[in-house]
């Protein structure tokens, strides 16, 4: 067991929720549910680092249920790209789940997000788990399943989003693979629309974004841009990962520069169609 000083509490719709972290109601204004399953492939890995940095630049906060696999690697991609993410638990507050989990509570925490559960000591256990898919449909306004069996949780909670009258989205996967199977037969039966990877794009860059300005005329790597602009690296490097998504930065033996310049032919190029 781990304990907090003082055991929070929180009315959400029709649940008295326990929290830890700083309760900030912006944080659920804007909800997206990332999740699916626990037997995450390579192919679902790489689809979720692909769609939580798109969700994060469009202004959402990342919901998902902190268990291995999709639910996790949902969380820590999005803290690595300076998101805010909420972990509904599927045991108790302060319940210690294992290293791992207490590892990415406390790294949730710290970036501001928050930690919810229905309850204080509570193990984790076969009727926990569904209970706390009710939280996430309800505190989500959408939800991405990203690979999920037949027979699995991540539909039970794509059918309580969709009882609720909310969006689901399911991403289409190999018919060969058996974690795919759910999410394809959600397409298939229209409970829920195919995200194609262009169903959320990254907004227009602001014009006058500094880092922007700054590598207009000059590459630079991410150290100096942060020195030259005196913000710190993680702000500098999260920010930068969002400008190559979106496509307005390109990099290049680790420096940055504008996208606009990509056409251009660089000393190294040049000295390169000289030899």
């Amino acid at each position: 067991m781990r304990y907090y000083e003082c055991v929070l509490q929180k009315q959400v719709g029709k649940y008295k929720l326990y929290y830890h972290g700083d309760w900030d109601e912006q944080l659920f204004t804007k909800c997206i549910a990332v999740v699916g399953s626990r037997r995450m492939t390579s192919y679902g890995r790489r689809v979720v680092e692909k769609i939580v940095p798109q969700l994060i630049f469009d202004g959402w906060t990342i919901v998902s249920g902190l268990m291995y696999g999709v639910d996790q690697t949902a969380h820590e991609v999005c803290l690595e790209c300076g998101g805010k993410t909420i972990a509904v638990l599927g045991w108790g507050i302060n319940y210690r789940a294992g290293d791992k989990e207490q590892e990415l509570e406390d790294k949730i925490v710290q970036s501001g997000g928050l930690l919810l559960s229905l309850w204080v000591d509570q193990a984790g256990t076969n009727w926990t788990f569904p209970a706390r898919n009710k939280v996430v449909a309800e505190i989500s306004q959408e939800l991405i399943v990203v690979e999920a069996a037949v027979k699995s949780g991540a539909l039970l909670t794509a059918g309580m989003i969709r009882s609720l009258g909310k969006k689901v989205w399911a991403v289409p996967g190999p018919i060969t693979s058996s974690v795919s199977a759910g999410t394809n037969q959600l397409i298939a039966t229209g409970l829920a629309l195919p995200w194609l990877g262009t169903s959320y794009q990254a907004p227009l860059i602001q014009p006058h974004n500094k880092i922007l300005n700054l590598i207009q005329n000059e590459d630079l790597d991410a150290g100096e841009i942060a020195r030259k602009l005196a913000r710190p690296m993680n702000e500098i490097n999260s920010e930068l990962s969002l400008l190559l998504l979106a496509g307005t930065v390109t990099e290049k033996d680790g420096k940055y520069y504008s996208a606009l310049r990509d056409s251009r032919v660089t000393p190294s190029d040049q000295a390169k169609q000289d030899i």
